[in-house]
């Protein structure tokens, strides 16, 4: 059975104490046996093993709150309990949540240490807004129990709800393998005359926490093998076979059957994530997040969320932590609508990294190369330096420069996806910070910094693929945006007329292009009308733009064609 006592006895205080070390994921994101994340609303809920049930939320699945409240009162429960689960104290092992008939339903396990005398039950409330009036928790008794002689643990529920609206539940651990049940949707519990099925595991193998998923023709079953509950010297690892049916059964890459000790490793420790389990999948907005927990090597060991992404090949499905395909790409703030630029375009040492107006340049255009666990090194297409953060600050308001790969924690940059499935979040591996665009600012040439996540905007970032070379036109550049701004079209084909309106009809007009050096290679000062046109550069190149009238200064980079 689960060896929990480490965990058992300090996990709540953990769950609402322990400072935030981590990077990445942040918040209140510690956990052990995660439900699947669900949404209610606008939040993402999560509950995980605890004292009453724990749980917390969040709004865009990378920053957590704890929940003001747990299932139960912590230090009540259902009287049931105490007939099935003797010496039970209130610690819910493994809960899961799933949403049916207009309400949420919330199972739970039951247990005591080193026994398989346990029992599962379920709960219901209309709401998981723990703000509600609405918010209560009406429990509906057991589902399942198990004594010392049963064949199959009653612990570490999950529930699948098949396409055909049939709902089955897994569970399990060591003793007598995993099993699996259909449940009346209309009740929550076992279906009538419906049996379990044993589908992997058995005779006291170390079999855990399964949960099904369903992709085309087939059903995969992920459960965890390996020990569990021993921080550091955890020996967890996730293991799938899969079947045409939900109750099996079920078979690995191999073809061997997952009763007979089958079962592909999908996923294992690697670098601070030791001993990842508790698999859960939530598909939101074309994205697959899988939801488990793993102990922090990096923290003492001690139990977090990890939230990883999920693809198929070759008919099977695969964890990894990597967002982002390796390739070509722009990078563009979600509030400024403006992309990665390295300031400057020089690709030389040291130099700034800024928002800037895609101009389709090769300073614009960044190679992400996964480096292991979802981190990532971002090198600019022009000198192929990487983007770095200045002297490994961990300080708000550290600015990001190129340098040389050094292969160092602030050269490499966790990449998350929020749940809106299109934006992300980078981290460096040197701090807790997160890269932004300070004060939300849509000024080109702002330098991007290291802030303190607030959801906001200006720290999301669009991750799109480009090529070497992209077709330009100036068409869809000249907007009434820039047009607005005063200066267009931009980029500018070499010779042609630069429209410049900014300033009033009668005033002086100066403006001046100056090459990257500093090289002053056009200036003009006229009397403004509506717009005034001055010609580009007769070189291709990139050029610096300053336009002085009488009440603003206007310094713009101008790309030249």
């Amino acid at each position: 059975m689960k060896n929990r006592i480490p965990y058992l006895l300090v996990l709540g205080m953990l769950l609402m104490m322990q400072p935030e070390r981590a990077k990445a994921l942040g918040g209140a994101y510690q956990s052990h046996d995660p439900s699947t994340l669900i949404k209610d609303g606008s939040k993402y809920w999560m509950f995980t093993t605890g004292n009453g049930i724990y749980a917390a939320y969040s709004t865009n699945l990378f920053q957590w709150t704890s929940g003001p409240k747990t299932v139960f009162p912590i230090g009540t429960w259902p009287s049931w309990i105490n007939s099935y689960v003797p010496g039970f104290g209130g610690n819910f092992w493994a809960p899961d949540c799933v949403y049916m008939n207009g309400k949420y339903y919330m199972y739970y396990s039951c247990s005591t240490f080193g026994s398989s005398v346990s029992a599962i039950g379920v709960a219901t409330s209309p709401t998981l807004d723990q703000n509600s009036s609405s918010y209560v928790w009406t429990d509906l008794g057991r589902v399942v129990s198990s004594s010392a002689s049963s064949d199959i643990n009653a612990i570490d529920p999950s529930i699948f709800k098949n396409s055909d609206g049939k709902v089955y539940m897994s569970y399990g651990s060591w003793h007598g393998g995993i099993g699996v049940v259909e449940i009346d949707p209309a009740t929550g519990k076992i279906k009538s005359g419906a049996s379990v099925t044993c589908v992997a595991g058995g005779s006291g193998a170390d079999w855990e926490a399964p949960c099904i998923i369903k992709n085309g023709s087939y059903y995969y079953l992920f459960a965890n093998r390996g020990t569990c509950c021993n921080g550091t010297s955890s020996t967890y690892y996730i293991v799938m076979g899969r079947s045409t049916s939900p109750t099996g059964p079920y078979t690995d890459k191999n073809g061997t059957d997952m009763k007979s000790g089958g079962g592909s490793v999908a996923l294992g420790s690697s670098g601070k994530y030791i001993g990842p389990g508790h698999f859960g999948l939530l598909t939101e907005n074309g994205s697959n997040f899988v939801s488990m927990h793993y102990y922090d090597g990096n923290d003492n060991g001690n139990p977090k969320l990890d939230i990883a992404n999920m693809g198929f090949s070759g008919g099977w499905p695969f964890i990894t932590r990597d967002w982002i395909a390796a390739g070509l790409y722009r990078v563009t703030n979600k509030n400024s609508n403006l992309v990665w630029d390295a300031w400057g375009c020089t690709g030389a040492s040291g130099q700034g990294i800024a928002q800037g107006t895609w101009a389709n340049l090769s300073c614009q255009k960044w190679t992400l190369t996964p480096v292991g666990d979802g981190y990532y090194r971002i090198t600019n297409s022009l000198g192929g330096l990487s983007a770095d953060v200045i002297n490994c600050g961990t300080a708000a308001g550290t600015l990001m420069q190129l340098y040389s790969w050094l292969n160092n924690n602030c050269q490499r940059f966790k990449i998350e996806r929020l749940g809106d499935g299109s934006s992300h979040i980078l981290t460096p591996a040197s701090g807790a910070r997160v890269v932004s665009v300070a004060g939300s600012s849509t000024t080109a040439g702002t330098r991007l910094s290291l802030q303190d996540f607030s959801d906001c905007n200006c720290q999301k970032w669009l991750i799109a693929t480009t090529t070497a070379r992209e077709a330009v036109t100036d068409a869809p550049l000249i907007t009434e945006e820039r047009k607005q701004q005063g200066i267009y079209p931009n980029p500018v084909y070499k010779g042609a007329l630069l429209n410049i309106s900014i300033g009033s009809p009668g005033k002086y007009i100066t403006t001046n292009i100056f090459s990257t050096d500093g090289k002053l290679v056009y200036t003009n000062r006229q009397l403004s009308s509506n717009v005034i046109q001055v010609p580009a550069p007769q070189l291709a190149g990139v050029y610096m733009l300053r336009v002085l009238s009488d009440d603003k200064i206007i310094t713009q980079k101008l790309v030249v064609e």
